[in-house]
């Protein structure tokens, strides 16, 4: 399976926060600094990409967000989440926007002019005594946020193109609002902990219905 763990990862910093209600990592600029350099490994191949050779690279281990960056991102994940809630459909999405989720076509339209903000063309490379092989290349010269948009962008729509797609789930368990990807077809939960607090929430409705007079 592809490694999709970025798209998701930016998805889910929407999450429960243990009370009740809804947190949001990337409610600062410093959420998103932190957000960005745990995610380094993943990001930086993608950046400097488009950041081209020639510049000072996508160092995302030392990036700090500002208002703007924040804003983009923020954006670019609002469109990422309508459009994971298209993917589950018939299922509902997930509790933490359903109510208030981008339009589909106005969606499509953030995430692919995030995507195309950083135009590509492939470079062949031929190693002395290798295979030749081609490499995506930047065009320009675009600055750091918007390198940084690109690549998340261009991570969803790898994600929604593919097949994993069809593995896309909103979980449901009480209090949860992460979306995660069924690996298994008895899988109805993200993880142990939501299994477990559906499976007491269920005991405690059938008990309620039992007691009933």
């Amino acid at each position: 399976m592809a490694d999709h763990s970025l798209v998701l990862a930016l998805a889910l910093t929407v999450r429960h926060d243990g009370h009740g209600g809804v947190a949001d990592d990337l409610s600062g600029p410093e959420g998103l600094t932190a957000w960005v350099r745990e995610h380094a490994a993943a990001l930086e191949p993608d950046a400097d990409t488009f950041l081209g050779a020639g510049t000072d690279g996508f160092a995302a281990d030392a990036f700090t967000a500002d208002e703007e960056a924040l804003a983009a991102v923020r954006a670019l994940r609002a469109a990422v989440r309508a459009l994971f809630a298209r993917a589950v459909r018939p299922g509902p999405p997930s509790p933490a926007d359903a109510q208030r989720l981008l339009p589909a076509g106005m969606a499509l339209e953030v995430l692919n002019s995030a995507a195309a903000a950083v135009p590509t063309v492939p470079r062949l490379e031929w190693p002395e005594g290798g295979d030749p092989y081609a490499v995506p290349h930047g065009t320009g010269a675009p600055d750091v946020v918007t390198a940084l948009c690109a690549a998340l962008a261009r991570a969803a729509v790898d994600f929604l193109a593919g097949p994993d797609r069809e593995k896309l789930r909103a979980c449901h368990a009480p209090r949860c609002v992460r979306y995660f990807l069924k690996e298994h077809p008895r899988q109805e939960w993200c993880g142990p902990s939501c299994g477990n607090r559906a499976r007491v929430a269920r005991h405690q409705r059938r008990h309620r219905l039992h007691a009933e007079p």
